[in-house]
């Protein structure tokens, strides 16, 4: 993204967490001037420390990984203000809270697994039971950290309730495991609630069931199944009216297992593989945006 950015001569700003500020009503933060580099050894420069407004900015881009904690969300009520006095915020601040990347795939019932999600591990043992083989996770994680495959019989189901739930105290994700896992996790890339054409099938190395490249998985190219196809058409006006402009959809065989709305990767794997410009063609939505809004205030 900041590469396509730069190639079109936008001005990059980089900030984190500790460089927002909120004056009165006024967001600011400090901002260092940015430039950046395709080489994996020199891949940025910094200069030109200040603070300004975040109004200043045409566009900020919230692009901080999970944990989704409280800081997160304290962010985002930062971005909303600066929203409010004008600012795009891609992806919009308000929707960043309200779609928790695991929770939000309940408002698609028509598009997931059966799922449970609760505090209480004597439910998960019994969804356990009616299911067979689960698969149960965090809510506020990303990258497959503290996913378990559990079946039915399995010594280590107590413990792995107890640690997921911290003894009834947190919210945990059941869902009944997928056998087309073996086929890939698939990354499905949507841009204004438009899907690129292509997806990557992330799939899991020797002996794991987690697809996510950041636990080995492999990627490899597939096209969009009509399937696929149907529950982007299910999810992508509900994400276009969020002002969710960027979001990375999770499918695993037939169904919708996720929805990242907060730094959806794989740009790069997809655009290698088909000669595409992802993060271009995101660019160009906001583009639009921002024209839109010129339109509206002039």
């Amino acid at each position: 993204m900041l590469l396509a950015a730069q190639k079109r001569g936008w001005a990059i700003q980089y900030m984190e967490l500790n460089d927002l500020l909120l004056r009165d009503n006024a967001p600011q933060a400090r901002m260092r001037a940015l430039r950046v580099f395709d080489d994996e050894k020199h891949w940025y420069e910094f200069s030109n420390e200040t603070t300004r407004p975040l109004t200043d900015l045409d566009v900020v881009l919230m692009r901080k990984d999970p944990p989704f904690d409280i800081e997160y969300v304290y962010a985002t009520y930062l971005l909303e203000q600066a929203e409010a006095q004008g600012a795009l915020i891609v992806n919009r601040a308000r929707a960043l809270r309200d779609a928790n990347e695991k929770l939000y795939c309940a408002w698609f019932p028509q598009c997931i697994p059966p799922t449970l999600v609760t505090r209480e591990a004597a439910r998960i043992r019994e969804f356990l039971r009616e299911q067979g083989e689960i698969v149960v996770k965090p809510l506020h994680s990303m990258g497959g950290r503290s996913v378990f495959r559990l079946r039915q019989g399995d010594v280590n189901t107590n413990v792995v309730l107890e640690t997921m739930t911290d003894y009834g105290a947190r919210f945990t994700m059941a869902q009944t495991y997928l056998p087309e896992i073996a086929n890939g996790d698939k990354r499905i890339l949507l841009v204004d609630g438009e899907p690129i054409p292509y997806a990557l099938a992330r799939i899991p190395a020797e002996g794991e069931s987690r697809g996510n490249l950041a636990a080995g998985g492999k990627g490899v190219g597939v096209p969009l199944s009509e399937r696929d196809r149907w529950i982007c058409a299910q999810v992508g006006p509900r994400l276009r009216e969020e002002g969710l402009l960027f979001v990375g959809l999770d499918v695993i065989g037939d169904y919708l297992t996720e929805i990242n709305v907060t730094s959806p990767t794989c740009i790069r794997e997809l655009d290698k593989l088909y000669g595409l410009d992802i993060a271009g063609q995101l660019l160009d939505a906001i583009e639009r945006k921002l024209g839109a809004r010129q339109r509206t205030t002039s």
